[in-house]
């Protein structure tokens, strides 16, 4: 049986550039290259966690619809870390837009962040990590 290994969100952004740079200084994540000739994607990762962002031809655009427009309640992505807490401070330190600070959720302690085009990440903390 195959075993599943990593998964990484893919979200459409207007401004490729932009975007990457926010999830850079403000979420902390590491920037791999850009590709196209204007840039037009971009994989992003912190420790295991990736995320990639493409940008669409003008003509689609506006490209980011948070979930939330939709759905009330619903969110975009979910990225498991070890601590919320410290992760939460680093981000505030950061000036990540903070919806929700930490807090328990049916026995896990996540935290809400809006990123700069509305998509909703909700960082939730694994109990026990490491294992």
């Amino acid at each position: 049986q195959a075993v599943f290994l990593e998964a990484a969100p893919f979200l459409l952004v207007d401004d490729v550039v932009r975007s990457g740079g926010y999830w850079r200084d403000v979420l902390g994540f590491n920037l791999g290259r850009y590709f196209g000739d204007p840039p037009r994607f971009v994989i992003m990762q912190r420790n295991t966690a990736r995320v990639m962002l493409r940008q669409p031809p003008a003509a689609s655009r506006p490209a980011a619809v948070s979930n939330t427009a939709k759905e009330h309640g619903a969110l975009d992505l979910y990225i498991w870390v070890s601590d919320v807490l410290a992760l939460h401070d680093e981000l505030k330190r950061r000036g990540a837009d903070i919806v929700d600070p930490p807090e328990l959720e049916d026995g896990r302690n996540e935290m809400l962040v809006r990123d700069l085009n509305g998509y909703l990440i909700c960082f939730g903390e694994v109990r026990g990590w490491p294992y």
